[in-house]
């Protein structure tokens, strides 16, 4: 079942936009947001089958851009991050999974250039860096289990 808001309007020519609900076979909610001219734009929500929101975030001409957050089905935020042209950019934040918040353990920040880890990989434990990675075009260069001896190798790097 699909609910479609049309709203038209003139800038060089005529656009159809409209606010767009996909919903699953059971009735509940799956994804919302604007399509402009059949294509998802702007600001979109996707749910999981039990109503809980799956994911968030900007798409443009259905591919994502921007700032996107991933759940679990029990409403835990599981990573976030940037995109460009649907393709994983910048730092991104993996957590990891546990009942609540505060039980959580191992954090992973994670750097990428067009899809691919591309930088640095920093790995929390309790909120203390454990482990730091170095990756280049997806392929690990480098591992650290001490802080030392990473600012020796990397005397550069601005984490």
């Amino acid at each position: 079942m699909v609910l479609c808001i049309t709203i038209f309007s003139s800038y060089q020519g005529i656009s159809q936009k409209e606010y767009y609900r996909d919903y699953y076979p059971t009735g509940a909610l799956k994804a919302e947001g604007w399509k402009v001219n059949g294509q998802a734009t702007a600001y979109w929500y996707f749910y999981h089958t039990n109503g809980s929101i799956a994911k968030k975030g900007m798409l443009n001409h259905t591919k994502k851009e921007g700032y996107w957050y991933f759940y679990t089905p029990q409403k835990q935020l599981i990573k976030e991050g940037h995109f460009i042209q649907n393709k994983a950019e910048k730092w991104w934040i993996i957590y990891d999974i546990a009942t609540s918040i505060s039980e959580r353990t191992i954090v992973r920040k994670y750097q990428y250039h067009n899809g691919k880890k591309n930088g640095f990989c920093l790995l929390y434990k309790n909120d203390i860096l454990f482990k730091a990675e170095r990756y280049s075009n997806g392929q690990k260069m480098g591992e650290w289990t001490d802080i030392f001896s990473f600012k020796k190798d990397n005397p550069n790097a601005s984490l």
